[in-house]
């Protein structure tokens, strides 16, 4: 967890430093400027030591080298050099004290928006970003862009393509129904456990929040129509219909035998080696799954079942990229931005996402998602005044909406170890949502 060590009366200082109106200030013209002077120069003209700070403490020393070599063999007189920080927010924030914070970082979600022209370089109009890459607008200020998402990831139904054809499974499920066809195909035709809940460790369960946009087929549905429903698990909502697949895929046992001993890393083998048919999960985990044994190119992932008309997969963003107001070296800090954006391949190879850049092709494992008609989306934000109020909802109401506790209890419930069945664990969480809702709303 990232951790707020500031000195928030230093942020207020320097956010008086700008001008009055919010805006850039007096160099805004020179400032927005450097973001593409760099193009304008031979790679060669380009040098400096340049320091990228990164919370990839795990690949700094194997992929970043590699990052680094191909980066310094296009700019050879810029040399690289990687801080790599394990708490990153909590590592990079009293540097923001500081001048010292790096040539190139991520914006730490820890500085006000509004202060964030105060440390870090703008890229460009959030117009004309927009236009170029997705995701841009989060960490925008006064239609300014200042980072830039290392990559977008998404949430779908990680499966074995080998399995699905063992099992006779054609055409990949669309709607809810579909999909529990194929599934019990899998039980009736192999050996392979249909749908791995990964129960033991809990926390796979609540990965499944993540396509909640996919059943409402609606970017609007989870920052803004969830903010006008004081019940949002009734029959009908997307909620209520996303979890009772769910259920009901539990409850007709499709599902390993014994939820309770289930293991997330044993899961990864057993999937690669066809022992499991499917797994909802987010997009980072694919890589792992194909790397988890020698049958990578069995490994795929398709949209979530809905029976909305459009299929949506819901992009979030990652950490943002930017580059520090203070660097000396800007031209190649810019340079490491472009390269590592578009061609490092980090937000595919390394983040299991798609990149930000709309010019950067879609993953193999997407690609026919595409091709079947599925959009890519970023969620529609809260309408301003309403940042976090569905947190704040969640939280009073202990729902947990990205937490496993209450997934499990609706598996449980599923498996007869509870005396609850669907609608009781949905008229549950009706009733604690309400009355958080009508505390903290009305």
């Amino acid at each position: 967890m990232m951790t707020l060590i500031v000195s928030i009366p230093f942020l207020v200082m320097m956010a008086a430093c700008g001008s009055d109106d919010g805006t850039l200030g007096d160099n805004e013209t020179e400032e927005r400027l450097a973001s593409e002077s760099w193009k304008d120069l031979d790679p060669e003209e380009i040098e400096g030591d340049l320091t990228v700070i990164t919370h990839r403490t795990d690949i700094v020393d194997s992929v970043y080298q590699d990052y680094k070599a191909e980066f310094e063999s296009i700019y050879p007189n810029v040399n690289v050099n990687f801080e790599a920080l394990s708490d990153y927010g909590g590592e990079i924030m009293p540097r923001i004290n500081t001048q010292d914070y790096g040539d190139v970082q991520y914006l730490p979600i820890q500085v006000p928006i509004e202060d964030i022209p105060n440390f870090f370089e703008p890229m460009g109009s959030l117009d004309d970003m927009k236009e170029k890459y997705l995701g841009v607008e989060e960490r925008a200020v006064d239609q300014t862009v200042y980072g830039i998402p290392i990559a977008l990831t998404y949430t779908g139904v990680i499966y074995n393509k080998a399995v699905f054809e063992e099992a006779g499974i054609g055409e990949l499920p669309i709607t809810p129904d579909q999909f529990i066809e194929a599934m019990q195909k899998i039980k009736d035709n192999t050996d392979a456990i249909p749908l791995y809940t990964n129960y033991g460790d809990a926390w796979p369960l609540a990965q499944w929040e993540g396509a909640i946009t996919t059943t409402a087929g609606n970017v609007d549905y989870y920052n803004v129509d969830m903010l006008d429903d004081p019940r949002p698990f009734d029959p009908g909502d997307p909620h209520y219909e996303h979890y009772k697949l769910m259920y009901d895929l539990v409850e007709q046992g499709l599902i390993e035998d014994d939820p309770l001993t289930t293991d997330w890393e044993s899961s990864k083998v057993m999937m690669n080696n066809g022992e499991i048919g499917a797994m909802v999960l987010g997009s980072w985990a694919l890589e792992q799954i194909q790397d988890a044994g020698p049958n990578a190119d069995d490994i795929a992932i398709m949209a979530f079942p809905t029976n909305a008309e459009d299929t949506i997969f819901s992009l979030g963003a990652d950490m943002n990229i930017s580059v520090s107001k203070y660097s000396q070296n800007k031209e190649a800090a810019f340079a490491w931005v472009d390269w590592f954006i578009h061609e490092s391949g980090y937000a595919v190879e390394q983040a299991g996402g798609i990149s930000a850049s709309v010019d950067v092709p879609l993953p193999t494992a997407l690609q026919e998602a595409e091709a079947a008609g599925a959009q890519f989306a970023m969620l529609t934000p809260s309408p301003e005044g309403k940042e976090g109020l569905l947190d704040q909802i969640d939280k009073e109401a202990e729902v947990g909406l990205w937490l496993e506790d209450n997934k499990q209890i609706l598996v449980e419930a599923a498996i007869g170890n509870r005396d609850m069945n669907y609608d009781d664990v949905m008229n549950d969480w009706n009733e604690r949502w309400e009355e958080a809702y009508n505390s903290i709303v009305e």
